[in-house]
């Protein structure tokens, strides 16, 4: 049993997810969106390390995933993202939780099927997936993509480490 903490980093808008991972099974915790308005730069990061430090000590993860920066055409905008990843790294650090990096495209191939797609559908697929009633928040969803991605992603490299090629390539469960 793993509860994953995902993140979705923003210089405005953080969201968050967390799930509870057993084995293929996933269980929704709980999740929502750190909202920083338009205080100052400083004060934002601020408030993401302090809400994100919040959010580990009441629900306790074992571990944190979250977006790697994505180069648009906005340098600074970049520069702020990853300003604010930091600010959420650090606060997951000062826990000495393990965190994972996935960028956007992985996680959308991950629960969609292909890395082009629409946050709407992204949203439909954590609403599947997780068994909710209704469509979570766009960074909420995102955050929650993310645990999931990560989650099933141990669950593959658990697989496959009790796995081992046979011949012709095959492959076959190993002693």
């Amino acid at each position: 049993m793993s509860v994953i903490l995902g993140i979705d980093p923003g210089s405005r808008l953080c969201g968050y997810g967390l799930i509870n991972a057993r084995g293929s099974k996933l269980e929704y915790l709980a999740s929502g969106v750190i909202k920083m308005g338009t205080s100052p730069f400083p004060e934002r990061l601020h408030t993401i390390f302090t809400d994100i430090s919040d959010i580990i000590t009441e629900f306790a993860p074992g571990e944190a995933a979250i977006e790697e920066v994505f180069m648009g055409k906005n340098a600074s905008s970049a520069l702020k993202l990853g300003q604010a990843r930091g600010a959420a790294i650090v606060a997951c650090t000062r826990f000495e939780l393990p965190v994972a990096e996935y960028s956007a495209r992985r996680v959308k191939q991950a629960l969609v099927g292909k890395g082009q797609a629409e946050k709407s559908q992204v949203q439909q697929m954590v609403k599947s997936i997780l068994g909710l009633s209704r469509v979570p928040a766009e960074d909420a969803a995102d955050a929650l993509a993310i645990a999931i991605c990560h989650a099933n992603t141990e669950n593959n490299l658990i697989r496959m480490a009790g796995v081992k090629s046979g011949r012709r390539g095959r492959l076959q469960a190993s002693d």
